[in-house]
């Protein structure tokens, strides 16, 4: 079905069923759901999902199933690849030196914290109040009140 996606597959639930290659994955899981006593009876290949097999056959289908060898052939082809890379692949890498003290950093700074529309020279003068200068754009005016110390009731 990868070279002619239009071609016709029989549905291995419905003799009367023909359906188009690139469509038999979905007709197969819904034609599936609607013939559950059929669905019983099948089994799915381990090799292509889209080979419903009578359960009875699924041993002779396994032993002669064309994918099995697409199958085994991929799976010798990437542990032989995956060995050689691995037999092939040394790391160079080093980590370049950490010249970096985060705690000795930490204790030399002593920035005071940040307050919304404070200058830092206002919060250290007054550290406990918040009097100071108030330092907003111009032509933005400062609220009166914060919202959640309104009364809602008027």
């Amino acid at each position: 079905d990868v070279l002619d996606p239009e071609r016709l597959l029989q549905c291995p639930y419905s003799k009367h069923h023909r359906i188009r290659a690139c469509r038999f994955p979905y007709h197969l899981v819904k034609c599936g759901k609607s013939n559950p006593e059929v669905a019983k009876q099948l089994a799915t290949c381990p090799f292509n999902a889209r080979h419903l097999i009578p359960r009875a056959d699924l041993s002779n289908h396994i032993t002669k199933c064309d994918d099995k060898e697409l199958t085994e052939q991929d799976t010798v082809n990437q542990s032989s690849g995956f060995r050689r890379e691995q037999m092939n692949a040394v790391s160079t890498w080093q980590p370049p030196p950490c010249d970096e003290d985060w705690e000795a950093e930490s204790s030399e700074q002593s920035d005071p914290p940040f307050v919304w529309g404070m200058t830092s020279s206002a919060i250290t003068s007054s550290s406990t109040t918040f009097e100071g200068k108030i330092c907003s754009p111009s032509g933005v005016r400062t609220p009166k009140s914060f919202p959640y110390a309104t009364s809602w009731k008027h």
